[in-house]
C-alpha cells in the first residue's frame, strides 16, 4: 500500500477514522496501530500543529513518507484551517505532492460569510483534486456558537452543503474538543436526521470524549468520518511521564519516546476496533 486519499477511504469504508498528528511519533504510532488491525486511516495536521513545526512542509512531508512506507492505505488531511494563506499553500502543492483533503474552518464567521469563503475554497481545491470539509457553526470546546446544548440544524446544513459544494460537513451533535473524559452525550436522533438531510459524509469532531458504545452508535446513525486527537495525547504523555520517572537520570529520549509511541499505537488499534 502507500499514500491514498480521504475520498478513496470514504468511498470504500463504512466510516473512516482520522487521527491528529502533532509529532513524528504520532504519525508513526498511527501507522503502526492501523497496520496491526489492517485498516486504512487518515493522518490529520491541525493549523496549530503546523505552526508548531514552523510551517506546513516539514511535518506534512514527514507524514507523507510514513504513509508511503505503511502496509495499509493512509491519507493526509489538513484539519481546522482558517488561515487562507495556508490553504493556498496546500492547494498549490496539489494532490500529488500534498494532502488529499483539507478542512476550511470559517465557522467563526457568520453564516453568509462562512458560506462564501467555503464556496471559494471548494472551487479552488476541487480544481486540483482535493476533497474539502467544512464546519457549520463551531463544534463544542471552542467557546463558539455550538456551546453545550447547541446543535446543527438539518435544514441549514442541507442549504450550506448545496450552496458551497463541500465534500464533508463537521456537525455539532454533542461532542466537544479536548475532552479528558469519555462522557459526551451524542444526539443520535439528530445524527440520523442530518445524514438524511445532506448528501455528503458527516464528520464527528471531538470523538476522544465519546464512549465506545456511543461512538459505534453514532457511526450506525450516519457519522462517516471520526476525528480523534486528545485520546492519543492522553496515552502518549502518560507513557512518557512513566518512562521518565522510571529512569530519572536517563538522557536518551528514544526510550521514553518509544514508550509514548507504543501507547498511542495501542489507542489507534483499539479505536479502530470500535468503529465499523
Amino acid at each position: 500500500m502507500s499514500l491514498t486519499t480521504t475520498a478513496s477511504l470514504l468511498e470504500h469504508s463504512g466510516a473512516v477514522l482520522a487521527f491528529n498528528v502533532i509529532t513524528l511519533e504520532h504519525a508513526e504510532a498511527i501507522a503502526l496501530g492501523a497496520e496491526r488491525v489492517g485498516r486504512g486511516v487518515i493522518m490529520q495536521l491541525s493549523q496549530n500543529a503546523i505552526a508548531f513545526h514552523g510551517g506546513l512542509r516539514p511535518i506534512l512531508f514527514a507524514c507523507r513518507e510514513v504513509a508511503a512506507a505503511a502496509s495499509v492505505p493512509l491519507a493526509l488531511h489538513l484539519d481546522h484551517i482558517d488561515d487562507l494563506a495556508l490553504i493556498d499553500e496546500a492547494i498549490g502543492l496539489g494532490k500529488e505532492l500534498g494532502p488529499g483533503s483539507i478542512m476550511i474552518d470559517a465557522s467563526n464567521l457568520d453564516y453568509i460569510e462562512n458560506m462564501a469563503v467555503t464556496a471559494d475554497v471548494v472551487q479552488r481545491a476541487h480544481a486540483v483534486g482535493l476533497w474539502v470539509e467544512a464546519e457549520l457553526g463551531e463544534i463544542g470546546g471552542k467557546d463558539g456558537a455550538h456551546a453545550p446544548g447547541v446543535r446543527t440544524d438539518p435544514a441549514e446544513a442541507a442549504a450550506f452543503v448545496s450552496a458551497t459544494g463541500v465534500d464533508g460537513l463537521a456537525v455539532a451533535v454533542g461532542s466537544s474538543h479536548a475532552m479528558l473524559e469519555r462522557s459526551a452525550a451524542i444526539d443520535l436522533e439528530l445524527v440520523a436526521r442530518l445524514a438524511a438531510a445532506v448528501s455528503v459524509p458527516l464528520v464527528l469532531h471531538g470523538s476522544s470524549g465519546v464512549a465506545d458504545a456511543t461512538l459505534a452508535a453514532a457511526v450506525a446513525s450516519g457519522i462517516r468520518k471520526v476525528n480523534v486527537g486528545t485520546a492519543l495525547n492522553i496515552a502518549g504523555t502518560a507513557a512518557l511521564r512513566a518512562s521518565l520517572k522510571a529512569d530519572p537520570h536517563g538522557v536518551d529520549p528514544r526510550t521514553s519516546l518509544r514508550a509514548s509511541r507504543e501507547a498511542m499505537a495501542q489507542v489507534v488499534a483499539a479505536i479502530c476496533g470500535v468503529v465499523a
